[in-house]
C-alpha cells in the first residue's frame, strides 16, 4: 500500500511541475536583468551578460538626429548601482523569442519609468547565447522615444 500511494504522490507531483523550457529560460534572463536594473545590482547587471556583450541605444541627440551609442557592460553596470534602489523599472512585453540551439534572439516592446514616472518607450531587441548551460546577453540593442508610446 506505501509504495502505491508513493507511486500516486510522484504521478501528481509530475504533473503539476514541468521542466523549464528554452523560452522559459530566457524570458527569466531578461526579467533579471530588469530585477538587477530595479535593485541597482550592478553585480547583477553583469552576470546576466556573455564575456564579449555588446550593448547599444538609437536615441534621439539634442538636434533630433537618431545615434547610435554604444556602451559596455561595465559601463552599464556601473549607472544602475550609482542610482538608488527601485528607481529604474523597464517593463516588457515579450512579441517574438527565437532559439536555435545555443543561440536566441528576442523582440520586446518596452516601457521605462524614473522614479515611478514615464520616461520612455521603445524596443529591447536582445541576441542570447548558451554559456555553460545558461543563457546569456551577447548583444542587446534597443531604440528609445518619447512619442508613440502606449502608456
Amino acid at each position: 500500500m506505501k509504495k502505491y500511494c508513493f507511486f500516486i504522490l510522484l504521478c501528481l507531483a509530475s504533473l503539476f511541475t514541468s521542466a523549464q523550457t528554452a523560452a522559459d529560460s530566457i524570458i527569466t534572463a531578461v526579467n533579471n536583468l530588469f530585477v538587477a536594473m530595479k535593485n541597482s545590482d550592478g553585480n547583477g547587471i553583469k552576470a546576466c551578460f556573455a564575456r564579449n556583450a555588446i550593448l547599444q541605444t538609437i536615441a534621439s541627440n539634442k538636434e533630433m538626429k537618431e545615434e547610435l551609442e554604444t556602451d559596455s557592460v561595465e559601463t552599464f553596470a556601473r549607472l544602475v548601482q550609482s542610482m538608488p534602489k527601485d528607481v529604474a523599472d523597464e517593463r516588457v512585453v515579450f512579441d517574438a523569442i527565437h532559439i536555435d540551439g545555443p543561440l536566441a534572439v528576442v523582440w520586446a516592446p518596452y516601457e521605462f519609468y524614473f522614479k515611478g514616472q514615464f520616461s520612455h518607450c521603445g524596443v529591447d531587441h536582445f541576441v542570447f547565447i548558451r554559456e555553460e548551460g545558461l543563457w546569456k546577453i551577447q548583444y542587446l540593442i534597443d531604440t528609445r522615444r518619447k512619442q508613440g508610446c502606449k502608456q
